[in-house]
């Protein structure tokens, strides 16, 4: 019997792992996200891809469209057909534009195997808000409430049981995991939460169009979504989550002239905090740090830095890892803190990975000891 034969819940038995490798495809192979899925699955010990899918390149050599990977990935790209790779693998990665997976998934899908999609389709819980800020109709609205949010260090004992995965995009990642704890633990307001986010080119993705040209983008920063980005609601629903209701926040997002990288920098208004004689003053650095600890002490991809270290996209550039850190403004009363990541790994590919291994059992960080590159 394959493993592609047994069913999603007997693949998650360690023993079975043991046994035969994962076997993966990769819906979307020849984008940013979907190549980088391909670097990191082409070095994890449990995993073979058998499927490189590209609408655009059906039967050309993958290592022709990423040179990188000559001698390494032999495989041609294949169609997209969701039902006919299911039978096939274990896992499907999704790296396709909104609207994709939801169109394609089905029951007889899931009865095979499982599915971490990379875009929005299943992140946002309500329907009329997704239609709304993508423009689009949801075609599968019933697996909606099933589909788990990937955030690992957030979500990780709902991953493990999860058949599909929304896959949490870039700036979602880094904004939510950068004021999560102090949300949760009710230090600042979240309605006074403005995020304001970097992004290097390929979070653009890797269509040709007149704002990702060369002379557009070098020597240039530009804001772009000004208060209606379509990742707004996503953060807001997560950190709504957190805040035990609804939520507002201002996000803005920028593209600078760098290839990979995210660096948001975000701005609350500190609560006070009810001290033994009952009066009441604002938390102080230990306070806040003593929380950031708590919740990321143990989590091997969130760095929580050293006093007065301002996170830099160069230092987790090709890692999985997120970078955060804060500082009060005593004049102000308000608090910066400030993440960083790098788009195309913890962004995207790094946190799919992530996923996967926790949907099969494997140690969480298999494929992903990355050390960040530098220069």
């Amino acid at each position: 019997m394959t493993c592609a034969q047994i069913l999603p819940e007997v693949r998650n038995r360690p023993e079975q792992q043991e046994e035969e490798m994962i076997k993966a495809g990769i819906i979307g192979a020849t984008g940013y996200a979907g190549a980088e899925l391909v670097r990191l699955l082409t070095g994890h010990k449990e995993v073979e891809i058998k499927w490189y899918g590209s609408r655009s390149y059906v039967d050309q050599k993958y290592a022709s469209v990423y040179q990188n990977l000559f001698q390494i990935v032999d495989d041609a790209c294949m169609d997209d057909n969701m039902e006919e790779l299911a039978g096939q693998v274990d896992v499907i990665f999704t790296a396709t534009p909104q609207g994709f997976c939801a169109s394609m998934l089905n029951d007889t899908v899931l009865a095979k195997a499982k599915i971490v999609d990379l875009s929005a389709d299943f992140r946002i819980k309500q329907v009329p808000v997704y239609e709304k800020w993508y423009g689009i109709e949801h075609k599968s609205p019933q697996y909606i409430e099933e589909a788990v949010y990937g955030l690992c260090e957030i979500n990780r004992e709902d991953v493990k049981r999860a058949r599909l995965v929304a896959n949490p995009g870039c700036y979602t990642t880094c904004s939510i995991l950068t004021a999560y704890p102090l949300i949760k633990e009710g230090m600042i307001d979240p309605d006074s939460l403005i995020i304001d986010a970097k992004s290097g080119t390929s979070g653009a993705g890797r269509g040709a169009r007149v704002p990702n040209l060369y002379c557009e983008v070098n020597e240039n920063i530009k804001a772009y979504g000004v208060a209606g980005h379509r990742h707004t609601p996503e953060i807001e629903e997560q950190l709504g989550y957190a805040a035990g209701r609804e939520i507002l926040v201002n996000f803005t997002p920028h593209l600078v002239p760098m290839n990979r990288g995210i660096l948001v920098t975000e701005y609350a208004k500190l609560l006070p905090v009810k001290r033994a004689d009952g009066q009441e003053s604002l938390p102080t650095y230990e306070e806040i740090r003593a929380v950031y600890d708590r919740y990321y002490a143990k989590e091997k991809f969130v760095r929580v830095l050293e006093k007065g270290v301002c996170p830099e996209t160069k230092w987790v550039e090709g890692s999985n890892y997120v970078d955060i850190n804060f500082v009060i403004d005593e004049r102000t009363g308000r608090i910066i803190m400030m993440g960083a990541l790098d788009n195309l790994v913890k962004g995207a590919a790094g946190q799919a990975v992530q996923n996967m291994n926790l949907m099969f059992g494997l140690p969480e960080s298999e494929g992903l000891d990355l050390v960040p590159m530098f220069p």
